[in-house]
Order: C-alpha cells, then sequence, then structure tokens
C-alpha cells in the first residue's frame, strides 16, 4: 500500500497532520475518505490511525503554495471526527494555524529569512489572512526557544499571529444576529464571529461556576444538554442553519477573573469542553467582552496597556484585539496572539486500507 507524505506538528494546544495539497486526492469525498482511515476514524481510540483520540488531536492542515499579491499559501483547516466518520471545513483552527508558516518553508513553498521569516497565509475555510512570524536562523526553521503558553509543557519558539479580515468570516457580519445580546430561553447570549462564531454566556446562567475542571464539566450530563439546545438555537439565529451535527458554534461561558487574567472561560467544541481556548475562539470571545453592552462586558478586568489575559482549564491564552467604531456599528481592526509550535514527525503515512473494520 502506498504512502502518502506527512508532517506531524504541535501547533498551539492542539496537534495536526499537515499535508502538502498535491499529497491528496483532488476530489473533496476521496481526500475525505483518506483522511480518516489515517487518523483511525470512526473509533474512539483511534488506534488504527495517528488521531489522539481527542478533538484537539485530530486535525489536518493542507497547504497550497500560490502566486499572488497578497498571501504565500493556502491553509485548509479539517477538523476530523473521532468516532464519527465526520471531516469538517466549517471553521479555522487558529492553533494549527502556528505551523503553517514553519511547514510552507520546511516543505520549499516560501523562502526563509536570514533571522525571521513572516509567511502570509490566506485561511481558506473563511478567506481570511493571517500572517505567521517565527525565527529562522541561517535560513532554518528552529523550533526551540523560551516562550511558553499554557496547556504544553516546556517551551518553544514564539510563533506571532496577526489576522486582518476574521470579522464575520463565517456569519458574514461581527454580530451575527445583529443584537449585542439576544435572549434564548432565559439565557442572555451575545453571539460573536471574528474568525470562530461563538455564543458567550455567564457561566452562573448554566447552572455552573466557570472554574469547573474539565472533568467536572464532561461529567455533566444535565450541563451538556443546555449547551446542545443553546448552540443548536444560536446556530439558527447566526445563519448557520441546523448546527446539531456540526462543530460550530462553540459555546464559552464566561466568569470574573481569579488567577490576575481579564476573565475567566470554559469552552466547549461543540459539546466537549476545551483543555484550554481556541485562538480563533479566543479572539471572539475577547471581541465580544470589549463591546459596552455585550454579555460578559461588566465582568471584563482590562489592564491600562496591553493584551487581555484570557483565564482557561490549564492557564491563560494574552489576546490583542483592537475594535473601532464606524457608523455606529464595532468594527475590528486588527487581532493578534503570541503561540509556539514544534514538529514531532516528518516522513511517510501509512493509511488503513480501504474497506477495512
Amino acid at each position: 500500500m502506498d504512502g502518502i507524505r506527512c508532517m506531524l506538528l504541535r501547533g498551539g494546544t492542539s496537534k495536526g497532520a499537515y499535508f502538502l495539497a498535491t499529497d491528496l486526492p483532488d476530489d473533496p469525498a476521496a481526500r475525505n475518505a483518506v483522511l480518516l482511515r489515517i487518523m483511525g476514524t470512526p473509533d474512539p481510540r483511534q488506534i488504527d490511525g495517528i488521531g489522539g483520540a481527542q478533538v484537539v488531536t485530530s486535525k489536518v492542515a493542507v497547504v497550497t503554495p500560490v502566486d499572488a499579491p497578497d498571501r504565500d499559501v493556502d491553509y485548509l483547516f479539517l477538523q476530523v471526527g473521532v468516532g464519527e466518520p465526520i471531516v469538517s471545513d466549517r471553521q479555522n483552527c487558529g492553533n494549527l494555524l502556528a505551523g503553517v508558516g514553519q511547514f510552507a518553508v520546511e516543505r520549499g513553498l516560501v523562502a526563509a529569512g536570514a533571522e525571521r521569516t513572516s509567511v502570509r497565509i490566506r485561511m481558506v475555510n473563511t478567506g481570511s489572512i493571517a500572517v505567521a512570524t517565527f525565527p529562522t536562523p541561517g535560513r532554518q526553521v528552529d523550533y526551540r526557544g523560551d516562550t511558553a503558553i499554557s496547556g504544553v509543557p516546556g517551551t518553544a519558539a514564539p510563533v506571532a499571529l496577526a489576522f486582518a479580515g476574521t470579522e464575520g468570516s463565517v456569519c458574514g457580519q461581527l454580530l451575527p444576529t445583529g443584537n449585542l445580546r439576544d435572549e434564548i430561553g432565559n439565557i442572555a447570549v451575545t453571539c460573536i464571529d471574528n474568525g470562530m462564531p461563538v455564543v458567550v454566556a455567564l457561566a452562573t446562567d448554566l447552572g455552573v461556576t466557570g472554574y469547573e475542571t474539565v472533568d467536572e464539566l464532561a461529567g455533566d450530563t444535565a450541563l451538556t444538554a443546555r449547551i446542545q439546545e443553546l448552540r443548536c438555537r444560536a446556530g439558527t439565529l447566526m445563519g448557520l442553519g441546523d448546527v446539531r451535527d456540526t462543530s460550530i458554534p462553540k459555546t464559552t461561558l464566561v466568569a470574573p477573573p481569579r488567577a490576575g487574567g481579564a476573565i475567566s472561560t470554559r469552552t466547549f467544541i461543540p459539546l466537549a469542553p476545551h483543555p484550554s481556548i481556541g485562538v480563533l475562539g479566543g479572539v471572539s470571545v475577547v471581541t465580544a467582552l470589549l463591546l459596552p453592552g455585550a454579555v460578559g462586558h461588566d465582568l471584563l478586568v482590562r489592564p491600562g496597556s496591553g493584551p487581555l489575559v484570557v483565564e482557561h482549564p490549564t492557564g491563560e491564552l494574552a489576546i490583542d484585539v483592537e475594535i473601532n467604531s464606524v457608523d455606529g456599528r464595532p468594527h475590528v481592526v486588527r487581532s493578534a496572539v503570541i503561540r509556539t509550535a514544534r514538529k514531532l514527525f516528518d516522513g511517510t503515512v501509512f493509511p488503513r486500507p480501504d474497506g477495512s473494520h
């Protein structure tokens, strides 16, 4: 059986398989079938593939070189199911994005700079642009560094991610329902899309504190049912249609910070509690919290300057969002975060034989 060239990288707090588009089938259905076999889906353990049996470790980046004035590569993100044979392209992933620039340099798609390299990346899922900047001393990607991010042991080289054009990238506008606040049942929510559709609600309105561990949240079946009802009704309001079997919108519950940050968060993707918070999901949450009148705005603790630190179950994420007002409506000027990435292996992956069970 033929193998497929593959690089496995940890990007941010996720892990995924990175491929050149030319190394995968052109037909999306055939491509997705191969990826399911590579990742070992469907199987809750993904024992016969390279998936890590979690949503955050069952991800794929497909990269294509581009000859265009505004970008260097295209990056298609695919979320591969674990227990269900699903491959979704309905969202971006800002964590895997943290490894796309390095992958592009390693594969010879982009020439490395003498000290640092910036790669302009179009996120195909939404059409928005991100610029990833990372160290390349001696024109070689160097993953070593002293930057630590919560949820990842040790340190690595910093990857600066700057976003443009993420406002309304999935739903068409920053506030997809047209409102700062909506009432769904007896729950006040703010529906936001600055790179990731998210439903923001107060943790206390869902009957929790917002400081629970991931295991505590995962074991709360009543909460899971309420999250599903909330996101399904919000999905309709946001113009996403029936989202019951999709990964968006995400739901983030917010509470006052208690570890020196700006806000405490607990995020669900879409029903499993996230061990941290997604990059673009975090950007969207911070964007919502900066809007006077939005759910959670009154809980936000803002420093005198600098990014806002978002507390999550395994630590924190610093996010910088600048907003201005045009014609009385909020608009995003820029968004930025610092992530890290590390190459885990580069070689050949062998999909499970077609038709095997």
